[in-house]
């Protein structure tokens, strides 16, 4: 009998899988999606909801658990995914700009809002009004991650890419069996698939459609995230990244239209240089009604458990 039955293996189930290889538990993961949005968006942590220059959710305790744990994960898969990258805020007008330095006087805050304004991150990015720098931020690339960590599983055979059936599923009295597998407990990972699950479809998961555009541009030189009506990441030499769209009625996880026309809109009031765009990508975040994490226990099966919602912040 296996301790645990993983379905799912995108940000959250990857940390799962972690946990239990610390704790010396035996597992196994179903899993048909190799490219789960998780990769598409990457992973940026960031303490500040830059809209209201308030904390995150716990940001403290996150904060203060991620790096080690990363880091452990890091050292397992001798592999490297987590930088420190720079998160900035164009601020858009005069009252903006002291409501930052109004945040940045609450003792939650005080350690992640910088007082020292810049007035310049690029010359093609005008900044009337100066920017802030939020301290503490960086980025777990999980387009390493995720790969690194299924290479591993596969070769340890515990990792099965397929679709998981769940009137496949059976209870026991101390546990539950799936297609000839038997395991104390079965944690469901799935992300926005979590809407197909018969076990935890009740629960409030909205889903939110997020585009992507990549893009090419020459003279653009930035050193960071640049936040203001979406934002702009560097990925290295020329090449660069404008999002995101928030979409709560469109599920299908294809790029649109519609999506690029707006995020060019937003990258053309950002930058003043040329461009070109070099892809598009989408996908829809696990995103919850009440900006919560989905963590527990199925109110009837005691052996049925759900890690999910982690999508709920950008």
């Amino acid at each position: 009998m296996k301790d645990y039955i993983i379905v799912g293996f995108g940000f959250a189930g990857s940390s799962l899988v972690h946990l239990l290889e610390k704790n010396q538990k035996s597992f196994v993961v179903f899993n048909d999606n190799p490219a789960p949005v998780t990769t598409v968006a990457g992973a940026m942590f960031n303490p500040i909801i830059l809209k209201r220059f308030t904390p995150v959710w716990k940001a403290q305790e996150q904060m203060t658990l991620l790096l080690p744990f990363f880091r452990e994960i890091e050292k397992k898969l001798q592999t490297s995914f987590l930088y420190k990258v720079r998160v900035l805020r164009k601020f858009t007008s005069v009252e903006e700009k002291n409501n930052w330095f109004v945040a940045s006087d609450k003792p939650i805050l005080s350690e992640y809002l910088s007082t020292d304004i810049l007035q310049e991150v690029s010359p093609y990015i005008k900044t009337p009004f100066g920017v802030g720098e939020v301290l503490h931020t960086g980025m777990v690339n999980t387009r390493i991650l995720i790969p690194a960590y299924r290479e591993k599983l596969l070769k340890e055979e515990k990792l099965l890419e397929e679709k998981f059936d769940y009137d496949a599923l059976e209870f026991l009295e101390e546990g539950v069996r799936y297609r000839g597998i038997t395991a104390k407990r079965i944690v469901f990972c799935e992300g926005y698939g979590m809407v197909e699950n018969p076990f935890f479809r009740a629960l409030p998961m909205v889903g939110s459609k997020g585009e992507l555009l990549n893009f090419e541009a020459d003279m653009l030189q930035l050193e960071g995230v640049v936040k203001s009506d979406g934002f702009i990441a560097p990925l290295g030499g020329n090449a660069f990244k404008i999002g995101t769209t928030y979409d709560n009625d469109d599920k299908d996880p294809s790029p649109t239209s519609g999506g690029r026309e707006i995020l060019e809109q937003k990258l053309r009031q950002l930058i003043s240089c040329p461009y070109h765009i070099t892809g598009q990508v989408a996908g829809i975040r696990p995103t919850v009604r009440d900006r919560r994490p989905l963590v527990g226990v199925h109110p009837k099966y005691k052996n049925l458990f759900i890690l999910n919602g982690l999508g709920t912040h950008v």
